[in-house]
């Protein structure tokens, strides 16, 4: 299995953090946490030629139920969606939940976290449009 999921879209990096956000909330997700890393880096003294964005994002209610099941799964809260523009050309993706949590071997997670990759990819896929 791939470790990420991404998709191009025609939008520019702040037009397509916009729209993640907007769609996070019709899948009851919320941003907890964005990091601009070209602005981070450049407050370090350093540039980076492509633009990039993490937003950590989450569901509380299956977070609550993820930790509840399983503490351990804390290492692996909250996702990632990253939205970058690399040679002109925009990218957003994500961090396959399966893909994590199958590191843990802990079945009870299997059916949560195709749940969750289903409703990130669908956010990522709407956002892109």
């Amino acid at each position: 299995m791939e470790f990420a999921y991404e998709v191009r879209t025609g939008k520019s990096v702040d037009e397509a953090v916009a729209a993640v956000q907007e769609k996070l909330g019709e899948k009851q997700f919320s941003v907890l946490w964005e990091l601009n890393v070209n602005q981070t880096l450049k407050s370090k003294g350093f540039d980076l030629a492509h633009e990039v964005r993490i937003l950590e994002v989450c569901s509380a209610p299956k977070a609550k139920g993820a930790l509840e099941t399983n503490p351990m799964v804390a290492y692996f809260l909250p996702c990632k969606i990253v939205v970058k523009r690399v040679e002109g050309q925009t990218t957003i993706g994500l961090t396959r939940p399966a893909a994590l949590m199958g590191l843990m071997g802990d079945e009870r997670f299997d059916d949560l976290a195709k749940q969750v990759e289903a409703d990130l990819s669908a956010i990522v896929d709407a956002a892109a449009q």
